[in-house]
């Protein structure tokens, strides 16, 4: 097996020359700089925000130009210059120059332009830079990257290709051009921990712009999984989606994103509720003063009308997998119809609402016709969307529960503890599992029911991930969803964390966590998202005697006014560990205006001796191919494979 290995690689190292000279290639890659590394999570639709990290670097790029430039440039010149690199397009539409001035300006630009371009792809090899140039520009930006300051035989040359540039009037795409590769080579690698949907308007563009993305991960949330299980058409699922849609007046994504009908949704909703106020139901949104009161009730309604499905759904999943263990939540049948009360803990409690004309107390659980039809309908639509199918392919394609990169472990949510530090455990097809097993077994039971193309229970566990007690997506014992529709008692909402969230703050969990992944204690980190953390209360990113780095900073609107900032980007570059805290994002214009919207804070959370490539799990697989090609150079020299020519 090993000879049949060396004749199919002497097949694309044909002889001697060949080998020696991809054993010199790599060898000089695997001493270039450790590529940077960029980590960000709980996007939660906001892809404005989002959009403004990537083009920033995360205040990366700004640093790079205040460091390039230092006292060469003004503030305001390095200000103006950062705008310009980061939205180039609205920066040209402002300027207002004659053309003698314009011209000039165009000059100046494109070689402070060039002067960063080589500081960003020094990291990278020529060969990947070229690879990466834009296919119009490739040849007028490889001859520019070259110019050295020495080389004064060929000022004239350069000079000459920059003011054809400008003569030929395609500078305003050349800076575009050059700029967005700026933007590029300054992260290496993009990993997303999770929570891309819900809450803001635009996931699905943030989703497109993964897809463009040259090389990114995403580790699952558990907003996430809850719409991959809605694009397999599983009937919770889609009944969750649309509520939580709903319940923040976010439509956008169903019709526009993903052209999600919700016309049979509203009809029914109206004949069904049209006499209801449907108060508990009103969209929580920043944007209600938009609506008039007539649509706010029409939203109501229909938020009224999938809640009432998706707690019929449910309960049948629960009655349909006893292995969930989730019979506390069967909650339609401990309601007293006739009195409007509840009994949840041996405690009665009045319903703010006793209005429920599609259940039927004998029978809670079971959908009315008119019920069934439209949610299957709307399942449907789901599983035709062109859109959401490609987006959710790419999360299995490029997506993990947990992922082990560059001795850095990364998950969305929580490895399940019980309260003493032991793993909890859960039976899955006959047979439990606990810690990393769990989390290597969710994934499993995850892409087996997204690749099997018959309708069948294994669905339902996308919906026990969103909501399960034993779920790393979610880490709570239960969601108190219904509860905090119908019951005013505020006792009755507090949702229980695992033990994990309480004893992550531990050095000696964590240390014991990292150890059960395999996870390096020198370097090594486990870097988690799900749970804001609440700046403005003192808590710290950094946890377990700073081996546990807790980076949801509030990115969504909704958690701004607990965290106190816009949310983090933790950073890995080849100096060490940074973390980038931002502030709330507006829009461009103001981005572009007003110079407090570039700025984000970065601090150095760790130094160390500064890494190469060879220090790096890429590099794992270059050393190993490296040793195979000196094993082929040998077998060539000692005659034991014939060199082709």
């Amino acid at each position: 097996m090993e000879k049949k290995y060396y004749k199919l690689l002497s097949k694309q190292y044909k002889n001697i020359e060949e080998v020696t000279s991809e054993i010199i290639n790599l060898e000089a890659i695997l001493n270039l700089p450790k590529g940077t590394e960029h980590y960000l999570t709980d996007l939660h639709g906001e892809y404005n925000a989002f959009r403004h990290l990537v083009k920033t670097a995360s205040g990366s790029l700004k640093i790079k130009i205040d460091e390039l430039f230092g006292d060469i440039l003004s503030l305001e010149e390095k200000h103006n210059f950062s705008k310009l690199i980061f939205y180039p397009e609205k920066i040209l539409e402002t300027i207002k120059l004659d053309k003698e001035e314009r011209d000039h300006w165009y000059r100046i630009s494109i070689k402070r332009i060039l002067i960063l371009f080589k500081l960003v792809s020094s990291k990278y090899t020529r060969s990947k830079v070229r690879k990466s140039l834009p296919k119009d520009y490739a040849y007028i930006l490889e001859e520019l990257l070259t110019l050295n300051s020495n080389e004064f035989n060929k000022e004239d040359y350069y000079s000459q290709i920059i003011s054809t540039i400008i003569e030929l009037e395609i500078a305003d795409d050349f800076i575009i051009q050059a700029v967005n590769l700026i933007q590029k080579l300054s992260v290496d690698k993009l990993h997303i921990l999770g929570d891309i949907y819900d809450r803001g308007a635009d996931p699905h563009k943030i989703m497109d712009r993964l897809i463009a993305h040259h090389d990114c991960d995403i580790q699952w949330g558990n907003h996430d999984i809850l719409w991959i299980g809605a694009s397999k058409g599983n009937l919770p699922c889609v009944a969750n989606v649309l509520r939580i849609s709903l319940r923040y007046s976010n439509l956008k994504t169903l019709e526009e994103g993903y052209g999600i009908n919700l016309l049979p949704l509203g009809r029914f909703a109206m004949e069904t509720y049209g006499n209801d106020p449907c108060t508990e139901f009103l969209p929580i949104s920043n944007l209600e003063e938009l609506f008039n009161k007539r649509e706010q009730h029409v939203r109501g309604q229909m938020h009224k009308a999938i809640s009432i499905i998706q707690f019929k759904l449910e309960g049948q999943a629960i009655k349909k997998h006893p292995e969930f263990k989730m019979e506390n939540r069967l909650l339609l049948e401990k309601i007293d119809y006739e009195k409007g009360t509840i009994i949840l803990d041996e405690k009665e409690y009045k319903l703010t609402s006793n209005n429920f004309p599609t259940i039927d107390p004998k029978e809670p659980y079971k959908l009315t016709e008119r019920e069934e039809e439209i949610i299957k309908k709307v399942a449907n639509y789901f599983k035709k969307s062109g859109e959401l199918q490609k987006h959710a392919h790419f999360f299995f394609s490029n997506g993990h529960i947990y992922l082990k990169y560059n001795n850095q472990l990364m998950f969305h949510g929580c490895v399940p503890l019980n309260s003493d530090g032991s793993y909890k455990c859960l039976a899955i097809d006959g047979k439990e599992y606990c810690g990393k097993p769990l989390l290597d077994k969710f994934e499993k039971v995850a892409r087996k029911a997204y690749f099997n193309k018959e309708e069948d229970r294994n669905l339902d566990w996308f919906w026990y991930m969103w909501t399960g007690e034993c779920s790393p997506l979610f880490g709570k014992k239960e969601m108190k969803t219904f509860e905090r529709y119908f019951i005013a008692e505020k006792e009755t909402h507090k949702e229980e964390k695992n033990p994990y969230y309480e004893l992550r703050e531990e050095e000696e969990v964590i240390l014991k966590i990292m150890k059960h992944f395999d996870v390096e204690i020198e370097n090594g980190h486990i870097i988690n998202g799900h749970t804001p953390v609440l700046l403005k209360k003192g808590e710290l990113p950094l946890r377990a005697g700073r081996k546990l780095l807790v980076i949801d900073g509030g990115l969504s609107k909704a958690y701004q006014s607990s965290t106190g900032i816009a949310g983090y980007t933790l950073i890995y570059n080849s100096y060490g560990l940074r973390l980038a805290s931002h502030e709330p994002f507006k829009t461009i214009e103001e981005a572009v205006k007003d110079g407090h919207e570039i700025i984000s804070v970065i601090e150095v959370m760790e130094k160390a001796n500064r890494k190469k490539v060879r220090d790096t799990d890429p590099g794992k697989g270059l050393i190993k191919k490296l040793k195979e090609l000196k094993i082929l150079l040998n077998m060539y020299k000692k005659g034991k494979l014939i060199t082709l020519y």
